[in-house]
């Protein structure tokens, strides 16, 4: 028997439980980079344990950070906004794209030449969306934007005005961290996207304005001298939820409490998109922590579930989140429509491409573009066929995908590769078979 195949024979049985996900990665992996620029001990409760946060711990240490765990907990103590590169250094982004974009913005001051890889799928993807903007600061790179890439920065970066026209909170993000080692200021209008990068340096403090308007954010940020420590306690990982919250909705009878999970308005378009659908989902007991919006997430089974023609506000804020709310579609009544979703195909897989071939499979019809989906939904849809799933560059997503299209809609599933869970979601099937 192949171990790395998950197979699903029947659909899940009626359940009422609460569970807890597992911590926030967006909010990890940029814990963890901060942390290495800051001289003192940043201590982080909950951090997340997946194999891209373990490959953001793996680089930092390369560069000079020490870092310790105790149970529950990680100590980090970083070498300030500078650091003493050894030769032909190599930094392993692994799967995550966060990690290979925010690495190069912290490379930016390395006058030393640092050769950045990835495994097979990071090494597929473009990273001319940082390199372009980066050069401005005085960076230079080698020719080709694919993986694996060379980075040699400057001592004194400078400081630059961009228009980040993609949505993307990795560009921004890396662009952000260039613009605090350099010594002036840095002006970036920015395309709305996650804001936890922002939440987080307001909480060490780092001179930075915001104005913000309907489509854009106005961010000027200086350099500093120094980053402050900062002790966090990793909340859960909407984009973990979500699946969970999927899997509530289109079965039978059932009821699901997601406790303590990272709202950020920046990352619940999921929960708009399903309640236009007609999804029943609570957000209960919030709270504000450090700045981030937390919550718990109270889901129950959803009938009469409508189509939509998603409205394209919602696209940042649900962009990891769309594989699932097309299984919702599915499931809907009538004919929906998402546009303006490129971005999906610049993800670990061809994520909008994958999402039509998997419909295909399961009986549904639905009509693809390169940047746009329509789902002919169909509410009594019974699956009694084999789907074997493979070739997908595991992608997690397209793993848990599959998972609960198969325990939700019937049929006779083989998945393979169901490690890939491990880059942002390990405990994935430890908490579904809690469930079922």
């Amino acid at each position: 028997m192949n171990k790395k195949i998950f197979k699903i024979s029947k659909k899940i049985k009626p359940f009422k439980k609460k569970i807890f996900v597992e911590s926030d990665k967006s909010l990890s992996i940029r814990w963890v980079l901060f942390s290495s620029m800051s001289s003192k001990k940043s201590v982080a409760l909950n951090l997340l344990k997946s194999e891209d946060v373990l490959s953001t711990i793996d680089c930092i240490k390369k560069l000079g950070s020490k870092v310790k765990f105790y149970n529950n907990k990680c100590e980090i103590i970083g070498n300030g906004l500078n650091y003493n590169i050894k030769n032909n250094l190599i930094l392993n982004a692994g799967n995550s794209g966060t990690l290979g974009r925010l690495l190069l913005g912290l490379l930016i001051n390395s006058e030393k030449k640092i050769k950045l890889i990835g495994d097979k799928s990071l090494s597929k993807r473009d990273f001319s969306r940082v390199t372009i903007p980066l050069k401005k600061f005085g960076a230079r790179f080698s020719s080709n934007n694919k993986l694996p890439l060379y980075i040699k920065g400057l001592k004194n970066p400078k400081p630059i005005n961009y228009f980040e026209n993609k949505g993307s909170a990795q560009v921004k993000t890396s662009l952000i961290i260039a613009a605090l080692k350099t010594k002036g200021l840095s002006k970036i209008k920015a395309k709305k996207s996650r804001t936890h990068t922002e939440i987080m340096l307001k909480n060490l403090k780092v001179p930075m304005k915001i104005k913000k308007t309907k489509n854009f954010d106005y961010i000027q940020i200086k350099g500093v001298n120094k980053i402050s420590p900062l002790h966090y306690n990793i909340p859960g990982d909407i984009s973990s939820s979500a699946f969970f919250l999927v899997l509530t909705i289109l079965s039978k009878n059932s009821e699901l409490l997601i406790q303590n999970i990272n709202i950020n308005p920046s990352r619940t378009g999921i929960i708009k998109i399903l309640k236009k659908m007609g999804a029943n989902i609570k957000i209960i007991n919030k709270k504000i922590y450090k700045g981030e919006c937390v919550g718990d997430i109270l889901v129950k089974s959803s009938k009469n579930l409508k189509s939509i023609n998603c409205p394209t506000k919602f696209n940042s804020s649900a962009i990891d989140e769309f594989l699932v709310i097309f299984l919702v579609a599915a499931k809907s009544k009538g004919i929906s429509y998402f546009k303006n979703l490129s971005e999906l195909n610049h993800k670990e897989s061809p994520r909008l491409n994958w999402s039509s071939k998997i419909l295909n499979l399961m009986g549904v019809k639905n009509i693809v573009t390169n940047d746009s989906i329509k789902i002919y939904g169909n509410p009594n849809l019974k699956i009694n066929n084999k789907i074997h799933i493979k070739n997908y560059l595991k992608d997690h997503r397209i793993f848990m995908m599959s998972v609960i299209a198969g325990l939700t809609c019937g049929g006779y599933w083989k998945i393979n590769d169901k490690d890939s869970i491990k880059t942002s979601f390990p405990s994935f099937l430890k908490i579904l078979r809690k469930i079922y």
